[in-house]
């Protein structure tokens, strides 16, 4: 695919705890300029971001119990309703890994379902951290954020061991099935990784890299 249809596969992210106003901005204009699906940001940002995307395809998107998953229901649903009060058009949350760990099941969906609840017409990313978890529990992550009603699942926070891989991009698209999204994130870099993930079935690429990417020449 040429750079523009593969710009439309990312969201253009910035999650470091120390990014300024001006590098948001940064991103935005970036993001607008390469038309990418989305801009990434945390909670305290997306106002900024909404407001500089205003009027434009790029959607506003915003983490939710970022990066750790281990908030109650209530304090995500609440940082997912203040978000789109904001201006977040997208929501990505991160599942209660422990839960999972546990096999709490009802759990982890119902903590979705929360979740799913407060984000009114915003779309849904469920982040599961496929590097916590064995094959297994991914399978049963994806079917909890399926049946929660989530839009997305997606593999990796990036702040953890590892990110996303061909191997588990391929089992939550086996598992979750052709409609709904799956977003690839953590570690990519290179045109050649995100194609890898594209074939793999993701429908979404998270990466600070998105530039590097959709400009390197093909070979």
């Amino acid at each position: 695919m040429d750079a523009k249809q593969l710009a439309k596969y990312i969201d253009h992210t910035i999650l470091k705890p120390d990014a300024t106003r001006a590098q948001v901005l940064k991103l935005c204009d970036e993001a607008k300029a390469y038309g990418f699906a989305s801009v990434c940001v945390n909670p305290s940002r997306v106002a900024l971001a909404a407001e500089a995307l205003r009027g434009t395809d790029v959607k506003p998107c915003c983490v939710v119990g970022f990066p750790l998953g281990a908030t109650p229901t209530e304090s995500k649903a609440a940082e997912a309703a203040v978000a789109v009060k904001n201006g977040a058009q997208e929501i990505d949350m991160v599942i209660d890994v422990g839960a999972a760990k546990d096999g709490d099941w009802a759990y982890v969906q119902s903590d979705i379902a929360g979740v799913k609840s407060a984000c009114g017409p915003a779309l849904l990313k469920v982040i599961i951290e496929t590097c916590l978890l064995t094959d297994d529990e991914k399978v049963r992550a994806c079917l909890a954020a399926k049946a929660a009603g989530a839009d997305f699942v997606k593999t990796s926070t990036g702040f953890s061991k590892a990110g996303a891989t061909v191997h588990d991009v391929q089992l939550m698209r086996d598992t979750v099935g052709p409609d709904m999204g799956v977003k690839a994130a953590g570690g990519i870099h290179t045109r050649a990784e995100a194609e890898a993930m594209i074939a793999a079935g993701a429908t979404r690429i998270g990466a600070s890299a998105g530039i590097a990417i959709i400009k390197e020449d093909k070979t």
